[in-house]
């Protein structure tokens, strides 16, 4: 089978190392792709906001599956015309993809299906936004209601912190996305990431994860996109995933069939584990970066299939095996993320990687046949082990051989985990 693969960062080196692998595969074609992808896939110049174009080149080139990586491309209807073409895609469609590009859309259906999350309001002024915001105290949690790459959500602790939040949302920080804005309750707990396919009617529960959304050591410091990731997250126990399954997933795929939004594609919720039990956060419709990195790590089954299956409906005919092995990733940024940074800073050298250990690109390009970074997250450090604190070290041995003058990670991921096993 012939497979186009969208996008360009981590999550897609990470799924064409992995679809590479594949017994199915017969070629790789990825657009736009970057210089790590390109290692497994042949990079196509297509403009992928150009659907018609997309269209064209999975006909000449005989796709059998397009596998969209990235949030953006599905919220903007990419499966909608690619399946109205006739085609197979991975990826929900645009109206689905709203679990995502609507915090107010997810929050709304949780109301409406029972599925426990923070309590909340939906504003479009800022007076108003405030002025729940008073009565309701911190701390408190200030969302963006649209895509704004990670970066729309503030976990106020102040009432000030809540305020500049609002202000930030309407001001045009975030574009249109923060047009809108949700005012949630702040869970008290520890998050974890779930991940679970769905082909618009069977659920194929994938794996855990946990991520560190802020910059800097010791969570602290502004959210990010993530710094760094490990899989399995040890919070989310096997009752914790049943739980998850049937008072999270399920009612969600109930939902989004019963509203005529039927979702195919991947489920990554965003959970807090409280003293009542699972709570949703959030969902995301694509896999998580850097989250991916670390559950490709462990899948040993062909993610061929896996992406087929939900994509054509016969998800109930695949089932998923897992290493027990810990994987982490570790990310490496440009100085100054998540502010402003220098673009296309040389990147020396990479490590040499052994079989269970693996340096993804999610910010690179080759300029002048050199390789330089040119995003705010850039290289994905990732390794595996029996045990979260083995999987730590091979995965820091791997930065400190790194050469990067630019580059900075946080020297903590999986603390949490690390704290357990010493236990």
């Amino acid at each position: 089978m012939k497979v186009l693969l969208i996008g360009s960062g981590g999550r897609e080196h990470a799924l064409a190392w992995k679809l590479a692998q594949s017994t199915k595969l017969t070629k790789l074609f990825a657009a736009p792709g970057n210089p790590g992808i390109a290692e497994h896939a042949e990079l196509v110049a297509l403009d992928t906001d150009d659907h018609a174009a997309v269209i064209d080149f999975c006909r000449r080139e005989d796709i059998g599956l397009v596998v969209v990586g990235p949030e953006a491309p599905l919220v903007a209807g990419l499966a909608d015309r690619l399946r109205d073409a006739g085609l197979a895609v991975f990826g929900p469609s645009a109206a689905a993809a709203q679990l995502e590009g609507s915090k107010g859309f997810t929050k709304d259906l949780c109301a409406r299906y029972d599925i426990p999350t923070g309590a909340y309001q939906r504003f479009t002024d800022a007076a108003s936004a405030k002025a729940y915001t008073r009565q309701q105290g911190a701390p408190i949690v200030i969302k963006a209601d649209g895509l704004a790459a990670g970066k729309g959500v503030t976990v106020a602790m102040t009432l000030d912190d809540a305020m500049a939040a609002i202000d930030d949302c309407f001001s045009g920080a975030f574009g249109s996305a923060g047009a809108e804005v949700v005012v949630e309750a702040f869970l008290d707990g520890e998050e974890a990431s779930f991940f679970c396919l769905s082909d618009g009617k069977t659920a194929l529960p994938l794996a855990t994860a946990q991520d560190h959304k802020r910059v800097g050591e010791g969570d602290t410091g502004p959210n990010t996109g993530g710094m760094g990731a490990y899989s399995p997250a040890p919070v989310m126990t096997d009752e914790m995933v049943q739980r998850t399954m049937r008072e999270i997933i399920e009612p969600t795929i109930r939902g989004m069939a019963e509203s005529g939004h039927p979702f195919t594609g991947v489920f990554f919720a965003g959970l807090m584990i409280t003293a009542k039990g699972p709570e949703l956060i959030e969902y995301n419709v694509r896999f998580g970066d850097p989250e991916c990195q670390v559950l490709m790590m462990r899948l040993k089954s062909d993610l061929l299939p896996l992406l087929h299956a939900a994509a054509t409906g016969t998800l109930d005919q695949v089932s998923a095996e897992w290493s027990d092995d810990v994987a982490l990733t570790v990310v490496m940024a440009s100085k100054g993320y998540p502010g402003p940074y220098d673009k296309n800073t040389p990147i020396g050298r990479l490590p040499e990687t052994k079989a269970d250990e693996k340096v993804f690109h999610a910010g690179t390009a080759l300029k002048d046949g050199a390789l330089v970074a040119t995003g705010g997250r850039v290289l994905n450090v990732t390794a595996s082990g029996a045990t979260v604190v083995e999987a730590q070290a091979k995965a820091y041995a791997l930065v400190d051989r790194l050469e990067w003058e630019n580059g900075f990670c946080r020297r903590d991921i999986g603390w949490q985990a690390i704290a357990r096993e010493k236990v």
